[in-house]
C-alpha cells in the first residue's frame, strides 16, 4: 500500500511535467495540469501527516514529529484508562459475563478426549514433587500434628455414639457376635478333652474320674447349647443386648458424664508415647506409599473418575449448573471490579517498557494500511479540489 500510494505521487508529478510541456499546444491540458499539482501537494500533505505519527519525516527534528514515540506514556496511560472505564466497570463486566457458561465451559473440557487423565497425571505429578520439595522432618511432624489437634478438636462421645450406631444398624456388630459363637462353640469342641482335664484336676481324688467326664461333658453340651440358643435373634441375652446398645448409643450422644469421660479416654490414648508413635508412623508410611507406581496410578485414576463424576454432575444437575455459575460470577466480579485502577496501572507499565520501535511497528502494521489509503485520497481529492479551484478561477479572468 505504501508502494501504491508512493506510486500515485510519481505518476502526478509525471502528469504535472508532461501537461506543463504540453499546455502550449494543447491548452486544455492546463486542467489536468492544476489536478496533478493538487493531487502532488496533497499526497506531500498527507504523506508528511501519516510519517510524522511514527518518526521524524526525512530525519529531520521537525517539531511536533514522532508523536508515536514521544507519546508512549500517554499512549499506555490512555490504554489503561480506556480498558478501566469500558471494559472493567462493574456494569459492563455484569452484563458480559452474564452470558458467559463458566460451569459448561469447564465441564465440557473436562470431558473432552483425555483432559480429565490428563489433568489427574498433572495433579499427582504435582502433589509427589510438591512432598519431596518440603523439608521432610518437618513437614512430618506437621502433618502428625495436625492428625493428632483434628483428633482432639473431634467430640470423642458423639463420635463413637454415631460410629456405633452406624455399625450396629447395618449389623457388622451381629455378625462380629454370630462369629464370636461360632469360635466359642467351635473352641469348646476342639478342647473338649483339655476341659475334662481341668475339670478332673479341680474335683477330689475320692470321685471316680468317669465321674469327671459325665461332668465335663454335661459342662461342655451345656455351654454349647447356650451358645446355640444365643445365636436366635429372639433369645432374651440379644435383646438385652440390643437395649444395652441403643442405651449406650443415646448415652453417648446426648450425657455429659459420657462425653466426659470420652474426652478422658481420648486424653490418655494420645498422651501415650506409642499412640503418638502410631499416627507418626501412619503418616510417613502415606508419605511413603506416594512414592509407589501403583499408588501413584491408584491416585490418578480416583482423581480421573472424580473430575469425570464433577464434570457430568456440572453439566446434568441444573441446580449445582446454575449455582457453580453463579458463584464465578460474582467471584470475578469481586476479584477484578475494585482492582480495575490496578489492572490499568499493570497496562500502563508494559506499554511503558515496550521497546519503541516495536511500539511503533506494531502501531503501524496495524493502521498502517489504511494510513496508506489516507495518502491515496489526500492525492485524488487534492487533485480534485485543485481542479476545481482552478476552474471556478478560469471563469473569473
Amino acid at each position: 500500500m505504501r508502494f501504491f500510494a508512493t506510486a500515485l505521487l510519481v505518476l502526478m508529478l509525471a502528469i504535472f511535467i508532461l501537461t506543463s510541456a504540453g499546455e502550449r499546444q494543447w491548452p486544455w491540458l492546463a486542467y489536468l495540469r492544476a489536478f496533478a499539482e493538487a493531487g502532488m501537494i496533497g499526497a506531500c500533505a498527507d504523506w508528511f501527516a501519516v510519517v510524522a505519527l511514527f518518526r521524524h519525516p526525512l530525519g529531520l527534528p521537525i517539531p511536533h514529529t514522532a508523536i508515536v514515540p514521544h507519546s508512549k506514556e500517554r499512549i499506555g496511560i490512555a490504554i489503561g484508562r480506556f480498558m478501566a472505564n469500558n471494559f472493567l466497570s462493574p456494569r459492563v463486566l455484569a452484563d458480559r459475563i452474564r452470558d458467559i457458561d463458566f460451569s459448561g465451559c469447564v465441564a465440557r473440557w473436562i470431558l473432552r478426549g483425555g483432559n480429565a487423565r490428563n489433568v489427574a497425571q498433572r495433579a499427582t505429578f504435582s502433589l509427589q514433587r510438591g512432598l519431596r520439595a518440603l523439608p521432610r522432618d518437618d513437614f512430618n511432624a506437621f502433618m502428625s500434628d495436625a492428625v493428632r489437634r483434628g483428633i482432639e478438636a473431634i467430640p470423642a462421645a458423639p463420635l463413637a455414639s454415631r460410629l456405633l450406631s452406624l455399625v450396629w444398624a447395618h449389623g457388622e456388630m451381629q455378625t462380629v457376635i454370630e462369629h464370636m459363637l461360632s469360635q466359642a462353640s467351635a473352641a469348646l469342641a476342639k478342647n473338649r478333652e483339655a476341659i475334662k482335664s481341668k475339670v478332673s484336676k479341680q474335683t477330689s481324688r475320692l470321685i471316680p474320674k468317669w465321674i469327671d467326664g459325665i461332668l465335663a461333658d454335661k459342662i461342655i453340651s451345656g455351654l454349647t447349647r447356650i451358645l446355640d440358643e444365643m445365636r436366635e435373634p429372639g433369645h432374651p441375652w440379644r435383646v438385652e443386648l440390643a437395649a444395652t446398645v441403643t442405651r449406650l448409643i443415646d448415652e453417648l450422644a446426648s450425657d455429659p458424664a459420657m462425653a466426659v469421660k470420652g474426652e478422658e479416654i481420648k486424653a490418655k490414648l494420645l498422651s501415650n508415647p506409642q499412640i503418638a508413635s502410631q499416627i507418626d508412623a501412619l503418616w510417613v508410611g502415606i508419605e511413603g506409599r506416594l512414592d509407589e507406581p501403583a499408588t501413584q496410578a491408584r491416585l490418578t485414576e480416583m482423581l480421573e473418575q472424580l473430575l469425570v463424576a464433577t464434570g457430568e454432575r456440572l453439566l446434568n444437575d441444573e441446580r449445582i449448573h446454575s449455582g457453580v455459575n453463579r458463584w464465578l460470577r460474582v467471584a470475578v466480579l469481586r476479584a477484578v471490579a475494585p482492582r480495575r485502577a490496578e489492572i490499568a496501572g499493570f497496562i500502563r507499565k508494559v506499554v511503558e517498557n515496550w521497546d519503541t520501535e516495536t511500539l511503533v511497528e506494531r502501531i503501524e502494521l496495524q493502521v498502517g494500511r489504511d494510513l496508506q489509503y489516507i495518502r491515496i485520497n489526500g492525492t485524488l481529492v487534492g487533485g480534485l479540489v485543485g481542479l476545481l479551484i482552478f476552474a471556478i478561477a478560469r471563469q473569473f479572468q
